[in-house]
């Protein structure tokens, strides 16, 4: 799975959980950083981990500092 089908997949979940949101977002900033709340950002997780048929646990989840700590996340428990 490449990064970048990970990214396309979580922004997707991002512009449709958090309006106002246009394509092309950094994944070194925060879901914070789009006005996303932590409901939001459940949302947002989860469908994308139905979506990519990846199961993370959630104690994995918590230590995520932005965008591209979850596509870390995805990219490990993908294998």
């Amino acid at each position: 799975m490449e990064r970048e089908e990970i990214l396309k997949v979580i922004e997707k979940h991002l512009m449709k959980s958090v309006p106002g949101i246009e394509a092309g977002i950094d994944p070194v900033k925060k879901f914070t950083d789009y006005g996303a709340n932590s409901l939001d950002i459940v949302e947002i997780v989860s469908g994308a981990m139905r979506e990519l048929k990846v199961k993370i646990p959630r104690t994995e989840l918590s230590d995520i500092q932005n965008i591209s700590g979850l596509i870390d996340k995805f990219e490990a428990f993908a294998k």
